[in-house]
């Protein structure tokens, strides 16, 4: 039996207890959980694939740890295209050093659902938006991956914008993505990591498999963004019902 021992804050100044495992929130968590000197098994959630292996690389850690990614698995993500656009075939991708090496799985993704992903680099903020102008025009729309160097604060502003004028649409990653203007997105959760956590730990407890992306899902549509795009697309309950079904007849 497993039971939750303590909840603490990351600003907490207290040292965490004793612990047969440690479970993270958060990118911040997963660097404090690090620097522990008796090293317990660690299950790091709700952060991107790339923080967490910049965080590993920075603490050279080894070991027992997994995560549950908040990056949805490109097979996923190609079949939401699918879902959101049957009539269309060709999508770009903006990458930077930091997802270059994730581009050709989102590629071979795309390739199995019939798809075209078209790939522009944008190493800095002088590129961005050149990359981003080229990518829109031979593209449908634009999937956006949690990727610091390209989606900051102070960039997605004019990349929504930019999108806009091209009538353009691009698929975020989170809900504040989609409020801010993008047309949708695929995320987990806080509930849904958290049962996915425990699942893990039933059936694994601290024999750690690798980690993974995300099992549950949920679909976030921006209505009024459709309606601008002159976009008639099924409901949310409908899209997740039929990733559901393409997933399970792999």
């Amino acid at each position: 039996n497993w039971r939750v021992v303590a909840t603490i804050p990351v600003s907490s100044p207290q040292p965490l207890p004793t612990a047969d495992l440690i479970v993270t929130v958060g990118s911040e968590a997963l660097t404090k959980a690090l620097n522990r000197p008796d090293g317990p098994p660690i299950i790091a959630t709700l952060l991107p694939r790339l923080s967490y292996e910049r965080i590993l690389a920075e603490n050279r850690r080894t070991g027992r740890i997994t995560a549950i990614y908040l990056d949805q698995p490109p097979a996923r993500q190609a079949a939401f295209f699918r879902q959101l656009f049957p009539d269309q075939k060709r999508f770009g991708l903006l990458s930077s050093p930091e997802t270059r090496n994730l581009a050709a799985q989102y590629r071979q993704a795309f390739s199995k659902q019939g798809l075209t992903l078209e790939i522009e680099d944008a190493d800095t903020d002088k590129a961005l938006l050149p990359a981003l102008n080229a990518i829109l025009e031979r593209s449908t729309a634009l999937l956006a991956l949690p990727d610091n160097t390209i989606y900051r604060r102070n960039n997605i502003k004019a990349i929504l914008i930019t999108a806009f004028r091209l009538q353009r649409p691009i698929i975020g990653y989170s809900p504040a993505f989609v409020t801010a203007g993008a047309l949708a997105a695929l995320h987990t959760t806080p509930a849904q990591a958290a049962r996915q956590t425990a699942e893990l730990i039933i059936s694994h407890g601290s024999n750690l498999p690798p980690p993974s992306g995300p099992a549950e899902f949920t679909v976030a549509i921006n209505p009024n963004v459709a309606q601008a795009l002159g976009l008639k697309l099924p409901d949310e309950a409908a899209i997740r019902r039929a990733l559901l079904a393409d997933r399970e007849s792999r």
